[in-house]
């Protein structure tokens, strides 16, 4: 079923709103005396130089130069194995606690929880693994239609080694919401693990974690929440999503091509994964495989460092600072995302899918007469940076019926871009649009 048109009603910015918002998480963005210096922030970011329009930070962000200078300061730097035995292999352990600490003020976390790995999928998988290993016939796990499929085929592909049963929460194909009233129904007293998403990386939708938490929690089961979307778009708070793990990428919020994976430290030292015999079984590092990039180690510090001071008259210590920040850039990137909805909105040649209440900045949609793929191509020739498929949203995508049609084009909006930008799109979609109508004539 494809989504009809619809326009979106205006947000309520009262009480209500701002403690709903808080207790799923993220919290609200904060009234400012001055607008989001917005000047500032696109000059910490190198690649704008080159003029391109970037709506695709769902699928990784422009690096921040405090990252690229930290990466390569940490290169030309010697650097060993970890060790603390001499200068070089004392840094390395300094670079892997600054990684950990870092990611812990991000997320409201220990700095001893926090395991550090490649990808969001290959730490999911080494989780799944590991957690699969103790479920048995009749032990049940509850994914999403709404996730992306790396918060969902580790999950599936251990239940069926385990004999375990798969139940699935469903979206509402209109709206794009994830409801959570149905995991009452759900989850049971053989439920194991909730997996869900706290952003869609494909409509943006925003669930209610810390109902569908509160529903695993009350039957024992482990809540696994993937924090990649979510994360870069406000400030995130591990307790009050009701998490048990929480998973992110720092790609997606201006760093290197790095994960984390977060929980308590008692959480970890519970659980036994596959390993190396020599390989330490001190926790997190039990759940790192190989050895760490450490120059890119540093770039995600110098990330979290740079989400500090997006609000340059933020106090207080660097979890402070991050809140501040992140808040500011929140209030920011959602009203460009009332901007983009409102143009698209009154554009009848334009299709966009889901209306959720509360959703991350980001928004697919098609136009009438064209391929999803041919209207990534026009774009792209035109200046503009979009996504196109089904950004690994795969059982969204064919729940909607448009996955084997090529799915849809994906505007993510992140906090360097402007309104300037969102008109800029409109402006050549109606370009689009026409030249659509007029082949299609």
């Amino acid at each position: 079923m494809v989504a009809g048109r619809f326009v979106t009603p205006p947000r309520v910015r009262d009480a209500r709103d701002a403690e709903a918002t808080a207790s799923a998480g993220t919290a609200p963005a904060r009234v400012r005396d001055m607008p989001f210096d917005i000047a500032r922030t696109r000059a910490a970011y190198p690649a704008l130089t080159e003029g391109f329009v970037h709506f695709d930070g769902a699928g990784g962000t422009q690096t921040a130069a405090g990252v690229i200078d930290a990466v390569t300061d940490a290169m030309r730097s010697a650097v060993g194995n970890r060790s603390a035995a001499s200068v070089p292999g004392r840094r390395s352990l300094e670079l892997v606690a600054e990684a950990r600490s870092a990611v812990a003020d991000l997320l409201g976390a220990d700095p001893a929880g926090v395991v550090l790995g490649p990808s969001a999928t290959a730490l999911t998988y080494t989780l799944a693994r590991t957690l699969g290993a103790t479920w048995r016939p009749g032990d049940e796990v509850v994914v999403s239609r709404l996730d992306h499929d790396a918060n969902i085929r580790p999950w599936v592909q251990a239940a069926e080694a385990a004999g375990a049963t798969v139940r699935w929460a469903e979206v509402d194909p209109g709206t794009g919401e994830l409801p959570a009233d149905q995991y009452a129904d759900l989850v049971g007293e053989r439920t194991r693990l909730v997996a869900v998403t706290a952003g869609s990386n494909a409509i943006g939708t925003v669930p209610d974690v810390p109902t569908i938490a509160k529903a695993a929690h009350a039957v024992g089961a482990l809540v696994h929440v993937d924090g990649v979307h979510s994360v870069p778009h406000g400030p995130t708070d591990l307790a009050s999503l009701g998490a048990d793990v929480l998973v992110t990428s720092a790609y997606k919020w201006s760093g290197p091509h790095l994960a984390a994976m977060v929980a308590d430290p008692a959480r970890w030292a519970a659980l036994r994964p596959a390993k190396l015999m020599p390989s330490s079984d001190a926790v997190p590092d039990r759940f790192e495989y190989g050895t760490p990039s450490f120059p890119l180690l540093a770039g995600v510090t110098a990330a979290v460092e740079h989400l500090a001071g997006l609000d340059p008259d933020a106090v207080g210590d660097r979890r402070a600072r991050l809140r501040a920040g992140l808040a500011a850039a929140q209030a920011h990137e959602e009203a460009l995302l009332d901007r983009l909805l409102a143009g698209l909105a009154q554009r009848p040649a334009i299709t966009v899918y889901g209306s959720p209440a509360r959703r991350c900045p980001t928004v697919s949609f098609r136009v009438a007469g064209m391929s999803p793929g041919a209207t990534q191509e026009a774009l792209g020739a035109a200046g503009f940076c979009l996504s196109v498929g089904n950004y690994y949203a795969y059982e969204y995508f064919q729940m909607m019926g448009l996955r084997d049609s090529g799915g849809a084009v994906r505007a993510s909006i992140y906090h360097y871009n402007t309104a300037d930008e969102v008109d800029r799109l409109l402006a050549e979609l109606d370009a689009l649009a026409d030249g659509a109508g007029t082949m299609a004539g």
